[in-house]
């Protein structure tokens, strides 16, 4: 009877030390299953929203859109692409950066306009870069320099510097700070132009400027101006980056030129600081196969736009080189 009574009370402190453990605890009082990365482990399970910071129809929504539905398959939930204009890219951002952290809101970042819009001290902004977390960059549109194709002036991107070093010249830009704003800073102070810049709302409305001949150059990205090319509209003389662009390949760098003049815009997703490494992680490796799908390359190709896909820390350490190149140009903004 004792001995039968003793296995008992063993069996029974067994059973409650295993109960124990398997409701074992973390420091934070949670249990296990539910904390850090496993807790996010069925992300994502609802909507995701992917904020573009510039109007619909621009080349930023055009390249959203296209890239959405290959996103929607690699994550499986519905991309819901959300346009919030104005302040220079500055209201979509600002609500991205207000965001939860965990992976629902994501948003494209524009560049230059990211940086100038905290560097210009008038905005009194505290983010930058360090306020993001960085899933991957999608787009680089070079920088080009066009002309009206019945312009008799010059007809070459030698021929504008000479005359633009003797006569002022009028330029086009969207916006102040833009990147075709601090191109025409750049030309003139590395090349000793004279050109003159002349801030439109827009490329769209630029274009009209410069094809209305109330306006001598068509500052813009390559994707911008292809169809006034292809039209017989424009000729673009000029590619503002380190090797010439598939979509003009005939047309030279300054670099190969008058002068080593680089400008060009990335547009790339990020999130809000802070989230979880595996909703990071699922993130980026989603965005790298949607983005390198070919018949969303394809597409990407016929609106002019090239596809530059850098993830995570790389993608930050790009920006961090555009970033330096705003600030070492905000002395000729009077900053």
């Amino acid at each position: 009877m004792k001995k039968t009574l003793l296995i008992l009370l063993l069996l029974i402190s067994s059973i409650g030390t295993m109960v124990g453990c398997s409701n074992q605890k973390t420091a934070s009082g949670t249990p296990e299953e539910s904390t850090g990365s496993e807790k996010d482990s069925d992300y994502p399970n609802k909507p995701i929203k992917l904020i573009v910071s510039f109007a619909a129809g621009g080349g930023t929504d055009l390249g959203a859109r296209l890239l959405g539905p290959h996103l929607e398959k690699e994550l499986g939930v519905p991309v819901v692409i959300e346009n919030k204009p104005g302040s220079g890219g500055w209201i979509g951002y600002k609500e991205l950066l207000d965001a939860e952290p965990d992976g629902y809101t994501i948003g494209y970042l524009n560049t230059p306009g990211l940086m100038t819009g905290y560097l210009n001290p008038s905005t009194q902004r505290k983010e930058n870069l360090d306020s993001f977390d960085y899933i991957a960059n999608h787009v680089l549109d070079a920088g080009v320099i066009a002309i009206r194709a019945d312009e008799d002036r010059f007809s070459t991107i030698e021929e504008l510097i000479e005359y633009a070093k003797k006569k002022n010249v009028t330029s086009t830009t969207n916006g102040v700070a833009s990147g075709n704003h601090f191109a025409a800073l750049q030309l003139n102070e590395t090349l000793g132009t004279k050109f003159k810049p002349v801030h439109f709302d827009g490329t769209a409305e630029a274009l009209t400027g410069v094809l209305g001949g109330h306006v001598d150059v068509l500052v813009a990205k390559a994707g911008e101006v292809l169809e006034a090319e292809k039209e017989g509209q424009m000729k673009v003389i000029g590619v503002m980056m380190e090797e010439r662009v598939p979509q003009f390949p005939d047309v030279p760098t300054l670099k190969e030129t008058v002068g080593e003049v680089l400008n060009y815009s990335s547009r790339g997703i990020g999130a809000p600081k802070g989230l979880d490494p595996v909703v990071l992680e699922k993130l980026q490796t989603a965005a790298d196969k949607a983005m390198n799908n070919p018949e969303h390359i394809k597409k990407m190709e016929e609106l002019g736009l090239n596809i530059e896909v850098i993830k995570g820390e790389d993608y930050k350490a790009m920006l961090k080189e555009e970033e330096q190149s705003a600030k070492d140009l905000q002395h000729l903004m009077g900053w």
